[in-house]
């Protein structure tokens, strides 16, 4: 089993700057290349300060520019944001400038806010994501493409420069549901799923969804991966942490309010509202605990076949805490599952964006 470090960019406070934002993101990226993590992925999310980032794409080829070998996944990108006749020519260059190491993810998009303020109607999402995958998938695979359909109409072109590899860098579609991951796998396509707050038997269900559908390829899909996005963190102490649980809380105080509820948002910062699920059962549902708990917990995903745990770390903690987490589960958890050892960083810290500018 692999390991992802999502480099979620929470940004709780204006005066700290977008640039420091991501000078923190570039950090996990190159300490997490170091120590051997498979990959850091990255969100698209507009005009707000959860989960913000506005250019993926753009994020990954700087991150690809000063890393090694990590993979770079897009945790996803919102289809229906994008015009595909000139989205797909960006994917291209940016498959290119990040050497191959690019994993496009993609989604339909989840924060009603965000949506129907750039223009698509939270109800739309579904075909419109459809509609642009397929023009995806055509303009990556095929040239003298035209379309005539209800959200496009175009006459024959063809997307320059011409993909790398045919159909572009490997896709990844981002759905929970049981069947959509079975569908979607039949298709061909890597998956991320989570279960949220739900249990167990919601893992298990999406688990086994995944394995029938590549079952049922005849060895198509022997290549497919299931990817697992969990909000985690090492806690050296019970002190450690009960303060990590507690910043994990307020997160999802903001991060409900914009995903299911009412989406207020107070020039760009999504307010901090109570929320249904006390923090003793949040708390449950989270990886937050000492490195030998991790593993044990961890082993269950193991057991189950994932092939890969995304793990969201920045949740509103500072950058300090979240790199020596990194750092400490490179070295402690990791290799139990990895099959590799340790690698341990040289450096005390990473170089900053600043220094590598």
């Amino acid at each position: 089993m692999e390991f992802c470090v999502q480099l979620s960019s929470d940004y709780p406070d204006k005066a700290y700057g977008g640039d420091r934002v991501y000078r923190d993101m570039l950090d996990q990226a190159q300490l997490a290349d170091g120590l051997g993590f498979d990959a850091v992925s990255i969100t698209e999310h507009h005009l707000v300060n959860c989960l913000m980032m506005p250019a993926p794409l753009t994020f990954a080829v700087k991150i690809a520019a000063h890393t090694q070998q990590i993979k770079i996944l897009t945790s996803v990108v919102v289809l229906p944001l994008h015009d595909m006749r000139t989205y797909a020519g960006e994917v291209v260059v940016a498959d290119i400038f990040c050497e191959g190491r690019l994993f496009l993810g993609v989604g339909r998009g989840a924060f009603k806010f965000e949506m129907e303020r750039l223009g698509v109607p939270m109800e739309e999402t579904r075909e419109r994501f459809d509609e642009s995958l397929d023009v995806l998938q055509a303009l990556l695979t095929e040239e003298e493409v035209s379309w005539h359909s209800k959200h496009y109409q175009f006459e024959a072109l063809t997307i320059m420069p011409r993909p790398q590899q045919p159909g572009g860098p490997p896709m990844m579609m981002a759905v929970m549901n049981p069947e959509g991951i079975y569908a979607c796998t039949r298709r061909g396509f890597h998956i991320q799923t989570t279960p949220l707050s739900g249990n167990h038997q919601m893992l298990v269900d999406q688990v086994d969804a995944f394995n029938r559908a590549k079952t049922d390829m005849d060895g198509a899909g022997d290549g497919l991966t299931l990817s697992l996005s969990r909000v985690a963190h090492v806690a050296a102490s019970e002190a450690e942490r009960v303060r990590k649980n507690r910043a994990a809380y307020d997160y999802y105080c903001r991060f409900d309010n914009i995903y299911l509820g009412p989406g207020i948002v107070d020039a760009g910062m999504i307010r901090q509202i109570p929320r249904a699920q006390s923090a003793e059962e949040l708390e449950k549902s989270l990886l937050i605990c000492t490195p030998s708990e991790m593993v044990d917990r961890l082993g269950t995903y193991a057991d189950l076949g994932i092939d890969r745990v995304i793990m969201n770390l920045n949740f509103g903690l500072e950058s300090a805490d979240t790199l020596e987490a990194i750092q400490c589960f490179a070295e402690e958890v990791m290799p139990h599952f990895t099959d590799r050892p340790a690698r341990i960083q040289a450096q005390t810290s990473p170089p900053s964006l600043q220094a590598v500018r």
